[in-house]
């Protein structure tokens, strides 16, 4: 029982996993910050400030804070361009680069008689009636 559960601790899989956990929460703070203090205050000094937090409806007597939604959503929207134009679209160009061309099975054989190109899984060539291994 021991043995499996090392096997299943160890196999690559699972050490790439606590590798992109670790990885994903220390670039965590590298993306709130460029969100919180780069794209932000540019945001803030095109349109104004950014913050909607004051935005609230009172229903009954409770209080729904639409504005702290509004600024969670746009954070979001702010985080996965970040991500996207800066990590994916270039991590994908890289990967492009290294990834081999993908070649595809012949369709055709030779005749080995008449020369001429005949289906792969062809017994018998269409032009000369030759018997094909």
């Amino acid at each position: 029982m021991l043995k499996g559960f090392r096997d299943f601790v160890l196999r690559g899989n699972v050490i790439d996993l606590a590798i992109a956990v670790i990885i994903g929460a220390a670039f965590t703070a590298v993306i709130n910050s460029l969100v919180g203090d780069v794209l932000n205050p540019l945001i803030a000094a095109v349109v104004g400030k950014p913050d909607f937090s004051a935005i609230v409806v009172h229903v009954g007597t409770g209080v729904i804070k639409i504005g702290n939604f509004f600024n969670a959503v746009i954070s979001f929207l702010i985080v996965a361009f970040v991500v996207y134009f800066f990590l994916v679209v270039p991590t994908s160009k890289l990967m492009a680069r290294f990834k081999p061309p993908v070649v595809e099975p012949p369709s055709t054989k030779k005749c080995p008689q008449c020369k001429s190109d005949i289906p792969i899984d062809a017994t018998r060539c269409a032009h000369c009636t030759q018997p094909v291994v």
